[in-house]
């Protein structure tokens, strides 16, 4: 890393998707420290799958793709028991945080296990709901996942995907530190072999993949409170110069150190303004398969 790593800069294992087919590969950006899984263990059913709560009914069988640390998942198998959700995810340190998940809120109907995206292990029409959140922002082949979501839900069944869309964000007051951070976050995402803008590309997605009934929607999450600007943005200052996202701007030139203890500073600045307002545009699809 030439261009200089910031002292508290923390290792991490950068997790890869293949495409089995075309090869193609991506890397999950913002790994696995601390300042993302506090993140996702925030995420429940009610603020990042409401689009899905009508479909999700008692006895159905899900199948949640990229669980993370299955906080969602849980939720889903409390409202489909006794239906059994699978989880998959490629990590499987974080796999077995999302198995924790489950027996400390004491949920049975519910099994986890370290998969490809692209090649899921399970026969075709298996599930009435595959789920995935948060996830087609960061595989180098989303269509080919959706098609694969597609093969193993039930004729009838439901596809469902929600991504945020990062270039659909905003936020006030301004900060020139936070708008180097949107630029260097796209910048790195791409070059990892995602896409940050997926929110908006989600139908068009699902419609490569040949699904033809599509329902397409959006939510935000908004954070304007006090306590709710500490939160996001301490895990996003502490994010820019201590997870996997740091480590890649560093390497690929997106950002230096200065660069990103500037960006991890404007964080901080934002969430003392009083009237300090985020929001995150998520694209949603329900796919009928």
């Amino acid at each position: 890393m030439a261009r200089g790593t910031p002292a508290t800069l923390a290792g991490s294992v950068a997790v890869r998707v293949r495409d089995t087919v075309s090869g193609m590969e991506a890397v999950y950006t913002h790994g696995h420290h601390d300042s993302v899984l506090r993140s996702h263990r925030w995420r429940t059913v009610r603020n990042s799958a409401g689009y899905l709560i009508e479909h999700l009914r008692s006895g159905a069988a899900v199948l949640d793709v990229g669980c993370g640390p299955g906080t969602i998942t849980v939720d889903l198998a409390e409202r489909v028991a006794p239906g059994l959700v699978t989880a998959v995810d490629a990590a499987g340190d974080v796999v077995a945080q999302a198995e924790q998940e489950a027996v400390e809120r004491g949920v049975r109907n519910v099994r986890f296990a370290v998969a490809d995206l692209y090649a899921l292990e399970y026969t075709d029409s298996s599930f009435d709901i595959v789920h995935a959140h948060q996830v087609l922002q960061h595989v180098a082949d989303p269509v080919l996942a959706l098609r694969e979501m597609r093969r193993v839900a039930k004729p009838g069944g439901i596809v469902a995907a929600r991504d945020a869309d990062y270039a659909g964000m905003t936020w006030y007051p301004t900060a020139p530190g936070m708008d180097q951070w949107l630029s260097v976050y796209r910048a790195v995402a791409r070059a990892n072999g995602g896409e940050p803008d997926a929110g908006r590309r989600l139908l068009s997605w699902a419609r490569q993949a040949g699904f033809e009934e599509i329902t397409s929607s959006a939510s935000v999450w908004c954070y304007a409170t006090a306590d709710e600007r500490a939160w996001w943005s301490g895990l996003w200052a502490e994010r820019v110069v201590n997870s996997a996202f740091a480590e890649h701007a560093l390497a690929g030139g997106h950002a230096n150190a200065d660069d990103l203890r500037r960006m991890s500073r404007a964080w901080h600045d934002w969430a003392q303004a009083e009237d300090g307002w985020f929001s995150v545009l998520n694209g949603e699809i329900l796919c009928r398969a």
